[in-house]
């Protein structure tokens, strides 16, 4: 394939994609708004456990741990054998589980590093299509974070990366991506964990957020008074806020996306209609939002936290608290 091929084919997918994604946006205004429907899948309820401090996270993981082995053994004896591998490596003695449930489409709480003793902490919140079945794309991008971190982090400093599927994520193709529904079921609990991480670390550890594609709507309705110091926007289709300040946080506000992300055809509009929020408004990479915009080089959607990438060096600085070195478009 030639380089005039190659430009015609992906400008191609991305007419393609705008159709999609303005059809998607049109959908959610004449149809039902309803959840996607999520597999059957049997597992037992989350492990009954108090709110988890530095001296009992090991407890706290090791409970965890064996939830997901319950639950790995009722998904083979019913014959998910995918779910089941999933949920079998989730309860392999090195996974740090700060939660989980193997529920429905489950949800889980991972932490990459030493939280009791952290200096800085970077959450990590997913986007759409984030799933127990699909948890290994984004526990690798926890993965290469960590590395990063820990590779840039000035001696004697101690990082720790917390992978947070708290939430069910919308399906891609579904009319609740166009809406902030989930994200606002979602927010309460990612307050909740940022209070769970400031009771385990103390106040002066420096917590930041890292929110991909949809995660981003959930970060922003978190986002008042939240305890962090930064809240970085990755590939967003847009927040349900017409600014930066229209999020009522003292935290650092980051957007980025890359040359080849998809999301920038996202038509940026917003109605409310039957009581939920179709789109999201403002582009958050626009100077109208007012954010700080950095530089994520050519990746796509998909790609923010690809080893040696750019978006992945600055989103290092950021949870580093390394503003100044932070490269920008």
């Amino acid at each position: 394939m030639g380089p005039g091929t190659t430009v015609r084919w992906r400008r191609r997918v991305s007419r393609w994609r705008r159709t999609v994604l303005a059809a998607l946006i049109c959908g959610a205004v004449v149809l039902p708004l309803s959840g996607a429907a999520q597999p059957e899948v049997p597992a037992p309820p989350p492990a009954a456990l108090a709110a988890p401090t530095a001296g009992t996270l090991e407890e706290t993981y090791a409970a965890n741990r064996a939830n997901a082995a319950e639950a790995s053994r009722m998904a083979d004896a019913h014959g998910d054998r995918h779910r089941a591998a999933a949920d079998r490596a989730m309860a392999d003695p090195s996974r740090r589980l700060l939660a989980f449930d193997g529920r429905g489409a489950g949800l889980a709480t991972e932490v990459l590093g030493d939280l009791a003793h952290a200096d800085r902490v970077a959450v990590l919140v997913p986007g759409s299509d984030t799933s127990l079945d699909t948890y290994g794309r984004f526990r690798a991008a926890a993965l290469a974070l960590h590395q990063q971190l820990a590779a840039r982090a000035p001696e004697g400093t101690v990082t720790a990366v917390v992978a947070w599927l708290g939430y069910e994520t919308p399906d891609t193709v579904s009319t609740t991506v166009a809406t902030t529904d989930r994200a606002d079921r979602a927010a309460p609990e990612l307050r909740a964990l940022v209070d769970d991480l400031r009771a385990i670390t103390g106040p002066g550890t420096s917590l930041a957020l890292l929110c991909h594609s949809y995660g981003s709507v959930v970060c922003a309705r978190a986002a008042d008074g939240l305890d962090v110091t930064d809240i970085a926007l990755l590939g967003s289709p847009g927040t349900g806020a017409d600014s930066a300040a229209g999020l009522h946080t003292r935290a650092r506000v980051w957007a980025a996306r890359g040359a080849d992300d998809w999301v920038e055809h996202v038509p940026h509009l917003s109605a409310d209609l039957f009581g939920t929020t179709v789109g999201f408004g403002t582009d958050p990479v626009s100077p109208d939002f007012g954010a700080r915009v950095f530089a994520a080089g050519d990746g796509g959607h998909s790609d923010y936290f690809d080893p040696g990438s750019l978006s992945l060096t600055n989103l290092a600085r950021i949870a580093l608290g390394e503003t100044a070195e932070v490269t920008h478009d």
